[in-house]
């Protein structure tokens, strides 16, 4: 495992990951995943005539484009034990098709919980388009497991490893 326990996380701590570009790919296949077929993301005759001009991506696209942009930071791989909630959400500008959009995370909290094997993060989420403009933010907490936590489950992946080689 490679992720962070709960622990490690910083108050203020920021994260910078890679950029993705939106494509028509993206745009479709979202449309097809969610059945959200507004002409504003399907029709770009209907959207040219719009007061934004152009198609625009689904508004939780983006969101969803955060989880995976957090997800290749690498902090949470097999720490993370589940999303617990999405908080304070804003689509403050759109995202257009052929915009590069890059996450930038801040540790607002880290914490352990009662039960010694977990801890609750809350971060900050800004996605940032090519123009450096913040076009989503919102707080994610998700449940993450303490070094206690992560030393049991390693020591439990040990035992069935070895009793799946004595088999």
């Amino acid at each position: 495992m490679s992720g962070k326990c709960i622990e490690e996380f910083l108050e203020g701590e920021v994260h910078l990951s890679p950029g993705r570009t939106i494509t028509e790919t993206d745009v479709v296949t979202y449309s097809w995943v969610s059945g959200d077929v507004n002409p504003m993301h399907t029709d770009a005759e209907y959207s040219a005539k719009s007061a934004l001009g152009q198609r625009i991506a689904h508004g939780t696209l983006g969101l969803s484009v955060c989880t995976g942009l957090s997800a290749q930071l690498g902090h949470l791989i097999g720490t993370a034990i589940a999303a617990l909630g999405v908080d304070e959400w804003r689509f403050l500008a759109p995202i257009f098709l052929g915009d590069t959009v890059h996450l930038r995370t801040t540790v607002v909290s880290a914490r352990r919980t009662s039960k010694p094997d977990r801890g609750v993060l809350k971060r900050r989420m800004e996605l940032i388009n090519q123009r450096g403009e913040i076009v989503q933010t919102g707080v994610m907490t998700t449940m993450v497991l303490t070094r206690a936590g992560r030393e049991a489950l390693n020591t439990v992946q040990n035992e069935t490893k070895l009793a799946e080689e004595q088999q």
